[in-house]
């Protein structure tokens, strides 16, 4: 039973956010990349089909193999900081964030892999903010919470 709750659970729920976030990019590039725009809400959010093969706000673009490389480094890092935390309450939700951070990078991970460049589609006009994915969401998330946590959150004595 613990390595269910240690490992199974985990391991499911990253499967989970890389199926969320795989799915929708799958309906973005049959969907979407044909007509490259659909508009929600005129002037605020669109759905904006977009291959960027940079990082974050399309920084260093082609850099594929750099961008693999440091993926799976991180991802090591990640997955080692999760397994080695000590099993408390404060600890749970750090782990839970580690989670939703490392089930974003994969799914970024996944696409540099299969096609070269993510698939970005979620688009905010009213503040031209960059085209995002899921995955961008679940990664930003995750570190501003982690952050708040690390900063902010006092582990409990004796715990």
């Amino acid at each position: 039973m613990r390595f269910f709750k240690r490992f199974v659970l985990p391991a499911a729920f990253v499967a989970v956010l890389l199926g969320i976030d795989q799915f929708t990019k799958h309906l973005a590039v049959v969907y979407l990349k044909p007509i490259r725009e659909y508009v929600l809400i005129d002037g605020v959010f669109s759905l904006l089909y977009h291959e960027n093969d940079g990082m974050a706000f399309g920084l260093f673009q082609g850099g594929r193999w750099v961008f693999v490389i440091v993926t799976m480094v991180a991802l090591g890092f990640f997955v080692y900081y999760y397994v080695s935390l000590p099993k408390t309450r404060y600890h749970n939700r750090v782990r839970f964030f580690l989670l939703l951070l490392i089930g974003g990078a994969l799914g970024n991970f996944v696409d540099r892999l299969i096609h070269g460049y993510v698939v970005d589609f979620l688009f905010f006009s009213l503040i031209n903010f960059p085209v995002f994915n899921f995955a961008d969401v679940f990664l930003v998330v995750a570190v501003f919470v982690l952050a708040i946590i690390i900063l902010f959150v006092k582990e409990p004595k004796g715990e």
